[in-house]
């Protein structure tokens, strides 16, 4: 009796292996590099030449109250985190910036942004500390002028304290110089803003472990949303790396009109103020004096096919962050699946390699992509309240 009842323990353990196995798809090698290649999560901290407080702990807490001090702005009401909310994904939630910011533009995620090199959806910033100085200065956000930051620096004993602390001395007179250690130290603590592992990681690195258990526990819909994102789909032409971005610029067919007569030239444009730019890394604020970080921008060539491109994003966070597209005139994930899928060839650029090209989902392959989106998203862990500047 003892001996039939191990037998029939040991049959229904065997197929309960066995039920669980089929909530695995068949996964090609070249499928699994695929899938690979977007981990491990969460990379190394990410490390700015250019901002010698990038990294440091003394830089990230000065960084962190100034990102919450509204008397960066020119009525004193408006902070970074005014717009860059940490329940809301480090947006806003809206589909325009408050004050028509850019052109209309929607307020981008600040997750995962210190693994970037170009910043803004235009790419107008060469550093992260550069790109925080444009809402600093700019009337239709913060407005706070060219000696709002030096003023709150040597006014404040406390933010005085935590800058010497971050830069190794006291705030001194050149209000310039004092704008941009700000920025640095907004820099420094965006860049710890590392979204959280997700489902998709975890199934991931069973399947690359060939852990065919564990990796079984991940939706059949996310399983198939997923082959057809490195697959069939080509998502992953853009969308790729552990970020699910290249980081670069591409015309997805979204029009740029802004309104008649007005246009957004996306990347064209940017590369312009990019130039323009007092800040950017050719100039006398880049803190790696060997001059390594500047071949990026020094190279870069504004070209015909620029216009109309803006910044692949990120794609982690991406189910609890929309609306979509630079502009936000994509309410829903669904919306988006859609566009690509019935996206016109007409909209996109004649000249250049086009990037996307309509997929023609069926509504079945298009909730699997959605599923699969889905599965980049987690519950961030609560941040601590910053301690204090000066103990």
């Amino acid at each position: 009796m003892i001996r039939l009842l191990l037998l029939l323990v040991s049959l229904l353990a065997a197929g309960a292996v066995g039920v669980r196995a089929q909530h695995l798809l068949d996964w090609s090698p070249e499928e699994i590099k695929a899938v690979g290649q977007h981990g491990p999560w969460p990379p190394p901290p990410a490390r700015d030449p250019s901002n010698k407080v990038s990294d440091t702990a003394a830089g990230i807490a000065l960084g962190e109250y100034l990102f919450n001090e509204p008397r960066l702005s020119g009525d004193g009401r408006m902070s970074c985190a005014t717009c860059h909310q940490a329940g809301r994904e480090w947006s806003d939630g809206l589909a325009k910036a408050r004050g028509a910011v850019e052109l209309d533009r929607r307020t981008p995620s600040l997750w995962n942004i210190g693994y970037l090199h170009w910043f803004g959806w235009d790419g107008a910033g060469d550093s992260l500390w550069a790109q925080s100085i444009r809402p600093l200065l700019d009337p239709r956000e913060m407005n706070g002028g060219p000696t709002r930051a030096g003023e709150l620096l040597r006014s404040d004993a406390a933010l005085a304290c935590g800058y010497e602390r971050a830069f190794g001395n006291t705030p001194g007179t050149d209000d310039e110089r004092l704008l941009v250690d700000t920025a640095k130290a907004l820099a420094a603590f965006q860049a710890t803003l590392v979204s959280p592992r997700t489902p998709f990681d975890d199934f991931r690195d069973a399947l690359v472990a060939g852990d065919r258990e564990s990796a079984s526990r991940y939706p059949l819909a996310a399983q198939r949303g997923l082959k057809l994102f490195v697959g069939e789909a080509n998502c992953s032409l853009c969308h790729l790396g552990p970020r699910f971005t290249s980081g670069e610029f591409g015309d997805i067919g979204i029009p740029f009109f802004v309104r008649p007569g007005e246009v957004d030239p996306g990347r064209h444009g940017g590369l312009v103020r990019l130039a323009a730019s007092p800040f950017n890394l050719l100039g006398k604020y880049n803190d790696d004096a060997s001059g390594n970080n500047t071949r990026r921008t020094r190279h870069v060539q504004r070209q015909h096919t620029n216009f109309g491109e803006f910044r692949v994003p990120g794609l982690r966070q991406v189910g609890r962050g929309g609306p979509y597209m630079h502009n936000g005139s994509l309410a829903t994930l669904e919306d988006v699946i859609r566009h690509y899928s019935e996206v016109s060839p007409d909209r996109l650029h004649s000249d250049g390699i086009p990037l996307v090209r309509p997929l023609g989902l069926t509504a079945g392959q298009g909730a699997d992509l959605v599923a699969f989106l889905r599965s980049l998203d987690a519950e961030p862990v609560a941040r601590p309240s910053p301690a204090p500047l000066c103990p």
